[in-house]
């Protein structure tokens, strides 16, 4: 079975999975190959890394102990714009915007053809991740049907902000996820003020080329070194979690078997 949304359901799980158990040990954070850029993951990998809901995906990262578990996500008000539409992935192209004041050039708040080059020269799919540096995110929107129309057309599959969006539904009927701070009215004075530069949205920093997930949950990064190995530890914890919740539905469940299936995975 796989979910209408193209999710990987728990049914869809190979026959054979490397054991990977529930560990309450402390175990150090391994050391990955960070030299290895995500842009030499091919179609295929970065599809079946995909379909993964987040929290799956989340869940496979903390396996492998490649950083804290409270870093890697966006927290806060950023929340999924079109929770019915699939998951997301693809590299960050970061740009910082402000709107609370005239632009010191360009005829419109689109009109920027050199961030739009530089979408282009990046690997895709692509995500635009545009951080709103005013005092007061959200006075206006940068991200309407417009913006969302020509960075569709660049290869970006979505956008996340901290900032406002507008035109939600026009952008929702292109199947464009979003993930914002806020929704506005107005774009006011929107405009980016640079771009390919770090952001940091929801408390997550975020460079151009950083491999990013997202769905109705909300958004977080791919690890570089562990991302071709991360599909097969994900199918190991869909495996785990229909194992758990089919022992839930016994007519027989009790603590005992609980406390047993939990003691498995610490041996």
């Amino acid at each position: 079975m796989k979910h209408k949304s193209g999710v990987a359901g728990y049914s869809d799980l190979p026959g054979k999975i490397p054991d990977i158990g529930y560990s309450r040990r402390r175990v150090p954070f391994l050391r990955i190959d960070l030299s290895m850029p995500n842009s030499d993951l091919s179609n295929e990998q970065l599809e079946r890394l995909r379909k993964f809901d987040t929290c799956t995906m989340s869940n496979a990262i903390e396996r492998l102990n490649i950083r804290p578990r409270n870093e890697g996500f966006i927290s806060g008000a950023v929340t999924c714009r079109f929770p019915q539409l699939p998951p997301v992935i693809g590299y960050a192209v970061t740009a910082r915007m402000r709107s609370s004041m005239v632009p010191i050039k360009g005829r419109c708040y689109y009109d920027r053809p050199d961030l739009w080059r530089y979408v282009t020269k990046l690997a895709g799919p692509r995500m635009l991740v545009i951080q709103d540096a005013d005092d007061s995110p959200g006075v206006g929107a940068l991200l309407g049907e417009a913006y969302a129309r020509i960075s569709r057309a660049l290869g970006c599959v979505a956008c996340v902000t901290n900032g406002a969006v507008r035109d939600v539904p026009g952008i929702e009927a292109l199947g464009f996820q979003v993930f914002a701070g806020s929704v506005a009215v107005s774009h006011a004075y929107a405009h980016v003020m640079e771009f390919g530069e770090p952001v940091e949205i929801g408390g997550l920093r975020i460079s151009s080329g950083d491999l990013l997930h997202g769905d109705l949950h909300g958004v977080h990064t791919i690890p570089i070194g562990a991302a071709r190995e991360l599909a097969g530890v994900a199918e190991q914890v869909l495996r785990e979690d229909r194992e758990l919740f089919a022992l839930t539905e016994r007519k027989d469940f009790s603590l005992d078997l609980l406390t047993a299936r939990l003691e498995q995975g610490v041996k």
